[in-house]
């Protein structure tokens, strides 16, 4: 059984920054894609960075610049570094596991709330 946990979310300022954690157990970790999605208030589920197993990133034109998708794979865990922070960045910050071969199946773990406000 695959599960996926977010963590690192809070209450940050304009301008500050965070890094949100998602760590996955039950599949090899080495093979899996990671994404991080968010959602802000009465909004849809939004693309915001994604990582491949072999490292290759890809970033939603509005955080570009500003955050960093990153992996550990010696800790089976995915970052999103997030810097210069503005109010709206905040969302529940999701994170999409894709298993890659041979399945490719996802997971989603229960999000995380990132609020930024003065």
């Amino acid at each position: 059984q695959v599960r996926v946990v977010e963590s690192g979310g809070g209450l940050v300022q304009p301008g500050g920054s965070l890094r949100l954690s998602c760590t996955a157990s039950g599949s090899d970790f080495n093979r899996a894609g990671v994404a991080w999605y968010r959602q802000p208030p009465g909004e849809e589920r939004l693309f915001v960075a994604a990582i491949t197993g072999q490292g290759n990133t890809n970033y939603a034109d509005a955080v570009k610049g500003r955050f960093t998708i990153s992996r550990d794979n010696t800790m089976n865990t995915a970052y999103l570094q997030m810097n210069t922070l503005k109010p709206e960045d905040t969302a529940v910050y999701y994170c999409q596991y894709n298993t890659g071969v041979p399945d490719f199946r996802d997971y989603w773990g229960q999000g995380t709330q990132v609020t930024v406000s003065s």
